[in-house]
Order: structure tokens, then sequence, then C-alpha cells
């Protein structure tokens, strides 16, 4: 599927390779920047930054190179983006990730998932419905449909959006990408419940800010109580086969993080440099 596959981090994941992405907020010129630079994917960032599915849009848009489209022949962008919701996994919230979907987006990180419910919430939420009787049912898709925009983004037609348009890797064509993030203790110790009972989770992201908080070491990253708690989710990844990502990584830590076991690599909110020479730096170019 890698050949025809819309999704450059779904691409890696099944070319046995790390996806690099970084967090980007809602601006053009970054969106123009991230356009060509040489990351798998960006995560325009939601959570923190103002929810405004206009602006995503407009984002969204200047993330189309003209001579990169015609040059491979795909409408799809050549740096894939999802977006990082405001709503936390106990909020219960399918309307976010309804509308970035919308809008054309690959894929959808969820914060603060911490049990079952969650995730099978998240992964539902970004499904459209369909019959009971038809395979891969569960998890039972709640996505509303409206699929005129996100099609036209795609460069597909309805009937061919609807195919694609479901949560990998539970649905091999699939070209979403359900991120949850594992940012608490509880989420730690439900983690392996949710991984065996949730089908369609795409990554887990590891947020270790928020569980550096609740440890009462924030922001102490190698601190060995955070640290052994990072350990844990990337062994439990590991025994269910779901990739596990780390989202503070540079041009420092990426090999070691590599070395660990993480295969989604995420750079911070970048601020004081290009976008696409931060890209270069933390991956290696």
């Amino acid at each position: 599927m890698s050949d025809n596959r819309l999704n450059g981090i779904i691409r890696a994941f099944e070319s046995g390779k790390p996806a690099y992405a970084a967090f980007s907020k809602l601006d053009k010129q970054t969106a123009i920047e991230m356009s060509d630079a040489p990351y798998d994917g960006v995560v325009f960032e939601m959570e923190h930054n103002p929810y405004d599915v206009s602006a995503l849009g407009d984002a969204l848009q200047y993330m189309l190179n003209r001579k990169a489209i015609a040059e491979r022949g795909s409408m799809a962008p050549a740096v894939t983006p999802i977006a990082r919701i405001p709503a936390n996994g106990a909020e219960m919230n399918q309307s976010f990730a309804k509308q970035v979907l919308d809008r054309g987006c690959y894929g959808v990180i969820w914060p603060h998932v911490s049990t079952v419910e969650q995730a099978y919430n998240a992964v539902a939420a970004c499904r459209y419905a369909r019959p009971s009787h038809a395979p891969l049912y569960e998890p039972k898709g709640i996505r509303g449909d409206g699929p005129a925009n996100a099609a036209r983004y795609w460069g597909l037609s309805m009937p061919e959006y609807y195919r694609r348009a479901d949560v990998w890797p539970l649905a091999p064509e699939g070209e979403i990408l359900v991120g949850l993030m594992c940012e608490s203790t509880e989420a730690i110790e439900n983690l392996d419940d949710i991984l065996a009972n949730v089908p369609g989770i795409g990554f887990i992201l590891i947020g270790e800010g928020d569980l550096s908080q609740q440890l009462g070491f924030p922001r102490q990253y190698d601190h060995p109580e955070v640290a052994d708690a990072m350990r844990q989710i990337v062994e439990t990844c590991r025994k269910h086969n779901v990739v596990v990502g780390n989202p503070h990584v540079n041009a420092k830590n990426h090999k070691r993080l590599l070395e660990e076991g993480y295969r989604m690599l995420m750079s911070a909110p970048l601020k004081s440099y290009g976008v696409a020479g931060a890209a270069r730096e933390m991956a290696g170019y």
C-alpha cells in the first residue's frame, strides 16, 4: 500500500522507518515552510494554542505545493498534516475530531486518554458508521457524514474518500491516524488493557510534561521515576506492536530515543529558527 499511500507518517511506519514530525502553530508562513521541510508530518497544535478551524483550513491549503503535486502526481501534501485537539479524553468530546477531519486532516491526537472507554471513543469519533454486519465494525463509527471538503483536499472522489477515510492499522487502506496521549499514572496502569481491547490506535504519544508533573518532578525528564514511567509505556506498546512517540526530540537525544524504541519522533513547537533548518537538524539531514 505504501506506493499509493497518501499519509506520509503511515508510509514511514509501513516501511519500518521512524516517522519525524513537528508541532506547528496555525500560521500561514509556517505552513508554507513546512510544506517542503524534511518531515513526514506536521501536527497543528490546538490543545494549548487557540482552536480555530478557519485558520486550520487556511494552513492546510498553504501546505500544498503545486510544483510538488505536479511532480508526484498526487494531491496529498508531501508533509502530512494532522491536528492535536483541545478536548481531553475524559471529556468524551467528538466534535473537535469531526471538524478537523472534515477540513482534511489525516489524523487526530487526543490529549489525556486514560481508560479503555476514552480510547474507544477517540477511535470511534474518527470513523464513519458502517453496517453492524460489516467487517471491522468495532470500534463503532460515530463521525458525522460531511466529506465534501476533506475529499476535495485529499484529491479523491467521495466514494474513494469513504473507502480510505478509516483508521489505520485497523483498516489496511485507512489514511487516518488516531494518536492517544499517555500522560498520567492512571493511563500507564490502563495502557495494557487499552491496547488489548481497542483496535485502530495508530500510535501512543507520551506526554512527559504532564506525567512528570503528576510524579512530582515537573519537566525533569531524566529523573529516574519519570524515566521509569516512560520505559513502562514503551514496553507496553512494544508488547502490542503499537508505535510509541516522544514529543520532545532534538538533535542531541533522537538517536538515543530510536535505540529505546520510539518510532514517532516529534520536535517541540519551533520558535527561534526556521522550520526547515530545525527539521534537518533533528532528523540528521
